[in-house]
């Protein structure tokens, strides 16, 4: 799990595996990529050590941080989620880089014949471009990109609200004949959805 890939005379195909999803289509999808072209499969995750904390009258923090034992942590969650997917014998090389997801998998591109990454998570809402749109134009290499239906993406809590609003407006206007808001009769929104990696650094 270093940041050294050994040189091969094989094709290299590069799968972004997400903190928050684990990526498991992406790795399935590429682990048999990797075996029907006999290529080396790596499989990677964007790191970043957490901030210091800060102190009160620009003090120095009592409180330290291990990134040592931080970057231990990653690298071994890592590995638990790819071997939780492809099981014990895959033979995927498993690393942690620093960085966001976006330049870690652009750096990896250079080397790579194949990038591949998990569905992005949708916003529908917003200007700023999510992992996948940046990938794609800034990649060396062709990039797959696994469609939302197939990899089982979860929507954002932003997307999820909006489908519980218009599905709310939906049954009222079915039921009182006119247009109207009324909560569904089996709850809100999830409210438990987990944020992206993009909104601290695929996705």
């Amino acid at each position: 799990m270093t940041e050294q890939t050994e040189e091969s005379d094989r094709p290299l195909i590069v799968v972004g595996v997400s903190r928050t999803s684990h990526s498991p289509m992406a790795l399935r999808w590429a682990a048999d990529a990797a075996d029907r072209y006999d290529a080396d499969l790596l499989a990677v995750r964007a790191w970043r050590p957490s901030r210091p904390p800060s102190a009160a009258s620009g003090r120095p923090s009592v409180v330290t941080r291990d990134v040592d034992a931080e970057r231990a942590h990653a690298e071994a969650a890592l590995f638990d989620d790819v071997r939780e997917t492809l099981g014990a014998d895959h033979r995927a090389h498993c690393e942690i880089r620093q960085g966001t997801p976006s330049a870690v998998l652009t750096a990896l591109s250079k080397a790579a014949h194949l990038v591949v990454i998990d569905a992005p998570r949708r916003t529908d809402f917003g200007n700023s471009p999510g992992l996948a749109h940046r990938l794609v134009y800034q990649a060396a290499c062709p990039v797959v990109v696994m469609p939302p239906r197939v990899a089982q993406t979860p929507d954002s809590p932003l997307v999820a609200a909006g489908k519980w609003l218009a599905r709310g407006i939906m049954e009222s206007a079915g039921t009182a004949g006119r247009p109207g808001i009324r909560p569904p009769a089996h709850g809100g929104p999830p409210m438990n959805v987990p944020v992206d990696d993009e909104s601290t650094d695929n996705r």
